[in-house]
């Protein structure tokens, strides 16, 4: 990030003088709603077309089917992703990422980024 876009979001975020509790409060209710080991990779599934249960479940390798309905549930519950039910026959259920879900996906970019430079510098060392 360069220097002067840092120095702006800086201010724009971080209280003067700096709070730190409200600060750490601040990244752990992050960490809630985002944490954990699926996730993101749901998030990732779904912003990547992936709209259907099934769909999602065979996009992420290991995850179970019971966790994902749990972690389905506390992402819609979380306003991370709407759950669209059809009355078909058979009935559909589909998932997107809402427009608050997405307001982070800028995010999710520089933590891809970030990742892939990590396992480079561990792998080249």
């Amino acid at each position: 990030m360069e220097d002067d876009k840092r120095l702006e979001l800086v201010k724009e975020v971080l209280a003067n003088p700096r709070n730190q509790k409200e600060e750490v409060q601040a990244l752990q209710d992050t960490i809630y709603v985002i944490g954990g080991k699926w996730k993101l990779p749901i998030i990732n599934s779904i912003c990547n077309g992936n709209r259907r249960f099934r769909e999602i479940e065979r996009s992420i390798p290991g995850i179970t089917t019971r966790m994902l309905s749990r972690e389905l549930k506390e992402m819609e519950a979380n306003h991370l992703i709407v759950r669209t039910v059809t009355p078909t026959s058979p009935v559909m259920v589909e998932y997107t990422a809402s427009d608050y879900c997405r307001s982070f996906g800028d995010i999710i970019l520089e933590m891809i980024k970030w990742g892939k430079g990590h396992r480079e510098r561990i792998k080249n060392s």
